[in-house]
Formats: C-alpha cells, structure tokens, sequence
C-alpha cells in the first residue's frame, strides 16, 4: 500500500474540557494551580491537554511513540518531528464545552533532501462544540520524518534571531519543566525525558525541549505582555532543536498595524528555533 493511500483517512475523537489538565499546565508555567471554574476561557493552544493519544503499553515502540500504522501512515524513516502548525481560532472554547474533534490526512508527500529521504505529512483538525456543525478551531499540524543523521553529516546553518524585540522572557528548561510537560500531554517520546536514550541513541546533546511546549510559551508570553487580546490566527515553524542543555529565550514584537505580532524563540547562541506570527481579532 502507497503512502498515499493514506490521504483522505479520518479519525473522530471526543473529549471534555476539564479543570484539571489546564491546572496542571498552568501550574508547569509556573502560573495559577487552582482548577478554574466551568466557563473559563481556555487560552490558545491549551487544546493540546484534550483529546490525548492513548496507546496502549503493548503498541508503543522503542523511541517511546506509539509503533507506525494505524491513523497516519506507516513512514519508514525513524525519526519524526513537528515541522509546525497554522491555526485559525473561530470561537473560544471553555472549561466544560464538550468537544469532538474530526482529523483527516491531507496531504503526504515524499522529497528527497541534503540528508536523504524526507516525507511530510499535513493532518488537517476540526473541533466542533457539542455537537454543532460550526467549526471552533482549525489546526493544520505538520510532521516530518527523516533518517537519523549519519556520522559526519553537517547540520543546516543556523540563522541569526532578530534580537531582543519589544518582549522578552528566559526560559530554563530543566528535565523536571520537560517531564511535566510530557506528563500533562501525555507524550512518552523519550528524548523528552530519558537523557541516556536522546544522547545515546538519538545522538542529541541533551534532552530535546517540545516543539508544542516552546510555542505555547510564545503564546504565553503575548498573554502576559496583551492580556485583553484576542488572538485569531496562529502559525509556527519549528527551525533548529532547543536542549536542557542551556536556557533559551522567548520573544515578542507587534507590528506597527496593531493586529500582528511577530513570536520568535533563540537559544543560548542567538540563533532562531522557532517562528511564528499571532493574528489578533
């Protein structure tokens, strides 16, 4: 069966908005612990604590990810990374909505790159409330599988961040910030969590900081600087790994038209990690 093939499945999935997953990613951003009350807005990107993969034991594969086949397709390259996503929040969604999530494969395509064979997939999400036909978020999520690097490949050059910008935070991303995370998502990739296995297997220097985690804390830092804002469109790109390694940095800089913001994250060196633009209503 072509990889193809795949284009076009759909998988439904329904989940309750509960006070307790957005307790404990607050509480792991340092923020407020108690479990808010029904009606509560839920920022953006806190869907992420909803609608969890739940694989059993018997199906997760050595890297700590549920084994290929089944919703996506069965790519036969080992490592597999979040490219980015594109969001287009259309209604808020609350502690107590209940939520059904309809997610389709839209596209897969296979390139061969500097390092060899690469196949991107683009999964395509729609969450719904209650039952009704109005689509509350659209979520185009980007994954892309490679091989494992062989011994003397060199890396892509990293690109210059654009500097401090108007908002700033340091992040130090200790191995307890990064199991909490994987916990409250319940990831169980382990070069989030297992230092032996990410630099030994993996061959990373550290553990690798979530691609999900580092916008959300984009996101998070837009709150902090515009707590009245509305953000109506998200888009991220995940450029070079962060590790625990050293802190990294989190920065914002609106546009002088007073609806866009450009998000970006650097590391320890001053090179960019990740990019994105928030749209505010």
């Amino acid at each position: 069966m072509s990889l193809q093939d795949w284009i076009g499945r759909t998988e439904t999935v329904t989940d309750t908005v509960s006070a307790t997953p957005f307790a404990a990613l607050s509480a792991t951003l340092d923020g407020p612990t108690l479990r808010p009350p029904p009606g509560t807005p839920l920022p953006p990107l806190w869907h992420w604590l909803y609608f969890l993969p739940l694989h059993p034991q018997s199906e997760i594969g050595p890297d700590g990810h549920a084994r290929r086949g089944g919703f996506l397709p069965p790519v036969p390259l080992p490592r597999r990374m979040w490219a980015g996503s594109d969001f287009v929040f259309h209604a808020p969604l609350a502690i107590g909505d209940r939520l059904q999530r309809v997610s389709t494969i839209q596209d897969v395509r296979t390139k061969t790159g500097r390092t060899g064979p690469l196949v991107f997939v683009t999964v395509r999400h729609e969450l719904r409330q209650d039952g009704s036909a109005a689509v509350a978020l659209t979520e185009h999520h980007h994954i892309v599988y490679r091989e494992a690097p062989a011994p003397g490949d060199v890396p892509p050059p990293p690109q210059p961040a654009p500097g401090p910008g108007d908002w700033h935070r340091a992040i130090v991303p200790d191995d307890v910030l990064l199991f909490r995370y994987s916990a409250v998502t319940f990831n169980g990739h382990r070069i989030h969590y297992d230092r032996r296995y990410v630099t030994e297997v993996e061959g990373y220097p550290g553990l690798v900081v979530h691609g999900p985690l580092i916008a959300t804390l984009l996101l998070n830092l837009l709150r902090r600087e515009r707590p009245d804002a509305r953000v109506q469109a998200f888009t991220f790109k995940a450029l070079r790994p962060t590790f625990d390694t050293h802190p990294f940095s989190v920065h914002g800089q609106p546009a002088a038209d007073g609806r866009t913001v450009r998000l970006w994250a650097s590391d320890h060196a001053g090179w960019l990690t990740m990019d994105a633009t928030a749209t505010l209503a």
